[in-house]
């Protein structure tokens, strides 16, 4: 099957190339109807290329005979995909030699394996009616997410906790000896299990040994690796909020997104109990939802459910009020295609988030780290609702390389070690008087003053790289930016601006010297090499 899929170049770029970048674009964006023009064009041509074929069958969704299957796939042949079961017969009207899709098959490309495929259930767009309740995931924008968001370590042990279609795991295996992954789903494991197998030549998988890099297990959350402990887990969790009733079974669940249990039970779970699971040292990293109740902030909660001596770092990057929320996952499962259902679970969605008074419900990423050597630990929570640059790990494992840095008493140096005050005491465990800074490179200043004026009024550093933040500065502290350059420590760029300013009070140069804290923190200035 590899080799076929190879011969064919059924392969993202491959297919961008065949339908056209706008058309794969549209692809991408849930829009299939550019495609499937280009498919029949492509069809109508005197000897149409047989990449028409897996595109128009796994893709769009098409129905194919049996003699264009022959004619794509000569190694493994019509047979061979019926007992893979990744086709069907078409009940009508020509059963013998009409087929059609039982799956999605769809090419992926990462930066560590090359071209892989990734075999999942089909969508709401290439099948009628509402999603399977045991419906197994493909490539969506929150896996894509999770992956791009991942700090990647090498790494002994790893936990991909709730794996679905395996996407991951296969990312783990760049950079992990050994990957456990989990789900609730046999059905889910055993697609990932099939595109292991697949793909195990790019993976680097003895299709014979898979338990030598891989253990597949089945099990509600932490229970099928309890006891054990691991470098790095990571999971995109079921963690959408869907009201429960006392009627509903299993079955009545979508399990790809749906943990069984009410409100935000399963993130507030996974927030107290992963860092049980993780070495010393060990990081976990997750997307969730949370609920924002009237008069609370926002992170409020999150800050509750950690336990001691987890370092934590949450980032919110959306914020949905109950309706737009009901809106948005009655529409994932398709259920918006059968009105009275529609009315009702829309009608049940607003009631169970008015039962616990949720005035908007937050989604955004978690990074937790079990605090190494016994430090003290720090929590940080912040907001950033505009775009950022993907993929954000290097950037994030960067960020808090540097808090790190920060938080570590340089030798000699008298410091105050982070904890749970947040990234301002984190950014104080460091005597930065004998450090030497410089301005990150993707880092830009702006200038802004009334016409006339003699001086700015307002100065800022923007980041044209990672989290893109934007941040305003002080005169003084513009100052103090503008002088690293690496020639002089931090403290004696303070020192002098304190006698240029006129500054001769104590707190000048310590609190100038907090602030360049921060701006190390947030990635605006780096240390010196």
């Amino acid at each position: 099957m590899a080799a076929d899929l190879s011969a064919l170049d059924y392969t993202v770029g491959g297919v961008a190339d065949f339908v056209g970048e706008e058309a794969y674009a549209a692809l991408n964006r849930d829009q299939l109807v550019p495609v499937l023009l280009a498919c029949e064009e492509e069809l109508r041509a005197p000897a149409p290329s047989p990449l028409v074929v897996p595109i128009l069958l796994w893709l769009v969704g098409g129905t194919l005979t049996q003699d264009q299957l022959n004619l794509a796939f000569p190694i493994t042949g019509t047979d061979g995909l019926q007992a893979l079961r990744l086709i069907d017969p078409v009940d009508a009207p020509a059963p013998d030699t009409l087929r059609r899709a039982a799956v999605e098959l769809r090419p992926y490309s990462s930066d560590a394996d090359g071209d892989l495929w990734v075999a999942s259930d089909l969508g709401a767009l290439q099948r009628p009616g509402v999603l399977r309740h045991d419906h197994v995931l493909g490539i969506g924008g929150a896996s894509l997410t999770l992956a791009q968001i991942t700090v990647r370590p090498r790494v002994r042990t790893a936990l991909d906790l709730g794996t679905g279609c395996g996407i991951q795991t296969f990312h783990l295996l760049s950079h992990a000896d050994h990957v456990t992954a989990t789900d609730i789903s046999p059905r889910a494991l055993a697609f990932t299990r099939f595109n292991l197998l697949l793909n195990a030549g790019p993976l680097g998988i003895d299709p014979g040994a898979l338990d030598a890099r891989v253990s597949l297990r089945l099990g509600s959350l932490l229970e099928p690796v309890a006891g054990q402990r691991f470098d790095l887990v990571v999971s995109n969790p079921p963690f959408v909020i869907t009201p429960r009733s006392t009627e509903e079974s299993p079955e009545d669940q979508f399990t790809y997104r749906d943990g069984g249990l009410p409100g935000d039970d399963i993130v507030s779970g996974l927030l107290a109990n992963l860092p049980g699971v993780l070495a010393e040292g060990g990081t976990a990293q997750l997307l969730g939802n949370w609920e924002i109740p009237a008069g609370r902030e926002w992170d409020e909660r999150l800050r509750e459910w950690l336990p001691e001596g987890t370092d934590a770092w949450i980032i919110q990057r959306e914020v949905q009020s109950p309706l737009q929320y009901a809106e948005t996952w009655l529409r994932d499962a398709a259920e918006n295609r059968d009105r009275a259902a529609y009315v009702k679970r829309y009608a049940d969605y607003l009631g169970d988030f008015a039962s616990r008074a949720v005035d908007s419900v937050g989604f955004g990423y978690i990074w937790l780290r079990r605090t190494p050597g016994g430090a003290p630990a720090w929590v940080r929570c912040e907001e950033i609702t505009h775009e950022v640059e993907q993929p954000l790990g290097p950037h994030l494992g960067a960020a808090i390389e540097r808090g790190d840095w920060l938080a570590a008493a340089a030798p000699g140096g008298a410091g105050t070690a982070p904890n749970h005050d947040g990234p301002d005491r984190q950014a104080r465990g460091r005597d930065l008087n004998w450090e030497y800074l410089l301005v990150a490179g993707d880092v830009t200043e702006e200038r802004h003053q009334r016409p006339g004026a003699e001086h700015p009024g307002v100065i800022l550093l923007r980041q044209g790289a990672g989290l893109r933040r934007t941040t305003l500065l002080s005169t003084e502290l513009a100052g103090f930016a503008s002088a690293c350059d690496g020639d002089l420590t931090a403290g004696q760029i303070a020192g002098a601006l304190a006698v240029l300013l006129g500054e001769d009070g104590p707190d000048f140069v310590p609190d100038l010297l907090a602030m360049a804290g921060r701006l190390v923190l947030e990635g605006f200035l780096i240390p010196a090499p």
